[in-house]
């Protein structure tokens, strides 16, 4: 009597992880969200809103001073214009931004290029609404682009390229060559850039943010997604945003009043107020380099090795050197015999094979960091 639509659709590996983790009494280091409190100042914002009334439901597209002041951010770090009228959109959380995008704009037999790891929402999405994935493996251990491979892999049926910067699950930063040979490959085509930009202020060592807002010809076939969940600590608030094209976002608007009639009102006009407080994202990344570089010097009196994060709040270690398990049946012992819980890095592929890698949420307490080294020192 059913006929699913996702048949390859396996349960998501960091939920699993996460309720192995649980029932075992282990440190999740495997789940998406920070183990951090928001700014008391966000929450008095939304404490105020909500005494005050504003309960209703915000306008489908979002409330205006919160779009607003996402333009006024956006044309300030990357001197991209975007019309708070018809170029941006609020939405409930990245994940929903970026099924809405797909929808709008992948019809059956299009091609999507994603870029391996990936996120696992994004071959959900896309195979859903009848489009087919095209797959691009990062290279070596710098998980870099190698972009003569994309260029070949280019048919008339590419619709859409999905890219990640800073990038989950490895920590990887796209360059400003790495973008301009992006812009090369998709001018004069039809082809749309989805920008998954959600660690947008999570760039480390001299590294800087390449938002496809920072290139004007690449801007007018984009659409950027973000959220406010990691860059405040507020991942349960599932507030994020589009932004692009004013002909693209009609069209993401369409899918977006079928899907939902708003996302929470005085959440939105608490973030309103809240990104007049600049320093709390311009400084996210000095705080998050020191908490990468503390748990690295934590994990140095362990056999794992890192993989240098550049951005994320996500550190990949190698266990070469303590097992040839795969990583799935290495990350399932290791809840169940160190208490800790991971994300396999497989799980991001479209085909499985030993990569030997880790992924760590290190977006933990100090404490929470300690205890995670002091039970892993002995494997």
């Amino acid at each position: 009597m059913i006929a699913p639509k996702l048949i390859t659709l396996e349960s998501s590996i960091v939920n699993a992880m996460t309720e192995l983790g649980n029932s075992n009494n282990a440190i999740n280091m495997a789940a998406g969200y920070t183990d951090f409190h928001c700014s008391p100042r966000l929450i008095e914002l939304v404490q105020k809103h909500i005494s005050q009334g504003i309960n209703e439901l915000a306008p489908a597209y979002g409330v205006m001073p919160l779009r607003e002041k996402i333009s006024e951010k956006i044309e300030t770090l990357y001197g991209h214009h975007y019309n708070p009228e018809t170029e941006i959109t609020i939405t409930a959380g990245a994940t929903q931004a970026l099924f809405t995008t797909i929808t709008a704009l992948i019809r059956e037999g299009d091609e999507v290029v994603i870029f391996e790891p990936a996120c696992d929402s994004y071959v959900s999405a896309i195979e859903i609404n009848g489009g087919r994935p095209v797959f691009v493996t990062l290279k070596d251990d710098d998980f870099h682009i190698d972009w003569e491979e994309v260029q070949k892999i280019i048919t008339s049926n590419t619709r859409m390229i999905i890219i990640n910067t800073p990038h989950s699950p490895t920590g990887m930063v796209l360059s400003e060559l790495d973008m301009l040979r992006l812009q090369k490959i998709i001018n004069g085509t039809r082809i749309i850039v989805l920008s998954d930009e959600i660690f947008e202020h999570m760039v480390f060592n001299g590294y800087s943010h390449q938002s496809v807002a920072l290139y004007p010809k690449l801007a007018e076939q984009s659409v950027i997604i973000s959220s406010f969940g990691e860059t405040y600590h507020v991942s349960g608030w599932q507030i994020g945003y589009c932004a692009g094209p004013a002909k693209v976002m009609a069209e993401l608007r369409k899918v977006q009043q079928v899907m939902m009639q708003s996302v929470s009102s005085p959440f939105q006009w608490a973030l309103s107020e809240f990104l007049d407080y600049k320093e709390e994202y311009l400084h996210l990344s000095d705080f998050y380099v020191k908490k990468r570089d503390r748990f690295n010097e934590l994990m140095a009196a362990t056999r794992f090795k890192p993989i240098l994060s550049r951005g994320s709040f996500y550190q990949l270690f190698s266990y070469e050197e303590i097992s040839d398990e795969n990583d799935k049946d290495f990350a399932i012992r290791l809840v169940k015999e160190a208490k800790v819980a991971t994300v396999p890095i497989s799980a991001f592929y479209h085909e499985k094979s030993k990569k030997y890698l880790l992924r760590f949420n290190y977006a933990r307490t100090d404490e929470h960091l300690e205890m995670v080294a002091k039970r892993l020192s002995t494997w």
